[in-house]
């Protein structure tokens, strides 16, 4: 009888936690895409959000491909020019190695 309630206690314990390491994890998210939406303002800055808060996290065993990188910071280097452009690019293309 004393197994039978210790497993129910942690199977209630991990039940009643759970939803407290999804709100961290979508927290998280949402500082990421904050931090990376930079100074995008309006329609731009709500589109940005959209597609980073959906989007699928990267599995840390398999890292972004160059061409997927490239793919990646160009969308976020959306509205920038010239000189914050280049820099922009520089920092987020080396910020993570790919393959």
């Amino acid at each position: 009888m004393k197994i039978q309630s210790a497993i129910a206690t942690l199977v209630l314990g991990a039940v009643l936690v759970s939803p407290v390491f999804a709100q961290n994890s979508q927290q998280t998210k949402m500082a990421d895409c904050n931090k990376q939406a930079g100074d995008k303002k309006g329609d731009d800055r709500k589109a940005f959000m959209q597609t980073c808060l959906s989007a699928k996290p990267v599995a840390a065993s398999a890292p972004m491909s160059q061409q997927d990188k490239m793919k990646a910071c160009n969308t976020q280097a959306t509205g920038k020019k010239g000189d914050d452009r280049k820099a922009f690019m520089k920092t987020c293309l080396s910020s993570a190695p790919a393959n």
